[in-house]
């Protein structure tokens, strides 16, 4: 059997990979139906929506468990605010440093990244069946 941390570890980074393929789906819909200043848009805003999500998903990847509970659950509560704190540096770099040709298309983008662990753990959800 394996380590509670290591499948909440390898779940984290499936969750990654998971959010990394929609962000390049999304980009090249993007690219393909609104052209390359939309796909730009949609790229700057996955990645605003991914990075900050790979940093939370390595930091809490370094907490390990067992009898020291109060230390893993400080690490998660650090990489959490970790997290918090890289996604407003990129938001406010993107909109000072390259303001993003399209909005609809950089939010869109951006929500869905955000969204898919969200999603992901609804589909995964176990069903009972009556």
């Amino acid at each position: 059997m394996r380590h509670p941390v290591t499948r909440r570890h390898n779940l984290g980074w499936r969750l990654l990979r998971l959010e990394a393929l929609v962000m390049f789906a999304l980009v090249a819909a993007a690219t393909l139906l609104g052209g390359v200043e939309v796909g730009l848009s949609a790229l700057s805003g996955a990645l605003v929506g991914l990075l900050p999500q790979a940093f939370f998903v390595w930091r809490s990847s370094l907490a390990r468990g067992g009898r020291q509970a109060h230390r893993f659950v400080m690490n998660l509560y650090r990489a959490e605010a970790g997290k918090f704190g890289l996604t407003v540096a990129l938001l406010a770099m993107v909109f000072v440093a390259v303001p993003p040709s399209n909005p609809i298309s950089f939010f869109s983008a951006y929500v869905a990244t955000h969204l898919m662990p969200w999603l992901a753990a609804w589909l995964r959800r176990e069903r009972s069946t009556p």
